[in-house]
């Protein structure tokens, strides 16, 4: 078991950081995670790999955690700052930064990210993080691979939107 999880670590972190865009919010929706995929590990059936479950469950935390995020900010509990090359997670393994150019375009990257709606940031983020196909993401999800297809193209126009200004700067 211990082998799975270190196996699927570094990928689970990917995932929460980009559906957060916050180093602490993803190690703590990636430890919620394997909590809960730990004290459900009977429900995993094996309909799908070990891999698409663990992120599903992984991601299903990182979404709850952004939603009791955005409640407390709501409130003014808790005030976050905008993502800053500061917020770049120091796991072991992330490649390195390459300079100033490309922390800034990280950066934007993870601005444009948090700009779409949830369904799409997370069908988005499955697929290019977590390496799914488009068939294991309709299989985690439960939707069809139309839909799929279809959140990830209005995801991917939203980013071209947001991020074409960005790169011709």
């Amino acid at each position: 078991m211990d082998l799975l999880f270190s196996r699927y670590r570094a990928l689970a972190y990917r995932v929460a950081y980009r559906l957060l865009g916050q180093e602490a919010d993803a190690l703590d929706a990636v430890q919620e995670g394997f909590i809960n995929a730990l004290k459900n590990i009977q429900r995993f059936q094996g309909r799908s790999t070990f891999k698409t479950w663990l992120l599903r469950v992984v991601s299903n935390a990182a979404l709850d955690l952004g939603r009791k995020r955005s409640r407390r900010e709501a409130y003014g509990c808790e005030s976050l700052g905008s993502l800053g090359a500061e917020d770049e997670p120091a796991m072991p393994g992330r490649e390195p930064s390459f300079g100033m150019e490309q922390q800034d375009l990280r950066r934007q990257l993870d601005l444009a990210l948090a700009t779409l709606p949830e369904a799409q940031r997370q069908t988005l983020v499955l697929h290019l993080e977590g390496e799914l196909s488009y068939r294991e993401i309709a299989e985690l999800l439960q939707i069809s691979i139309g839909t799929v297809m279809s959140r990830l193209f209005y995801a991917r126009q939203r980013l071209k939107c947001v991020l074409t200004p960005c790169v011709e700067s």
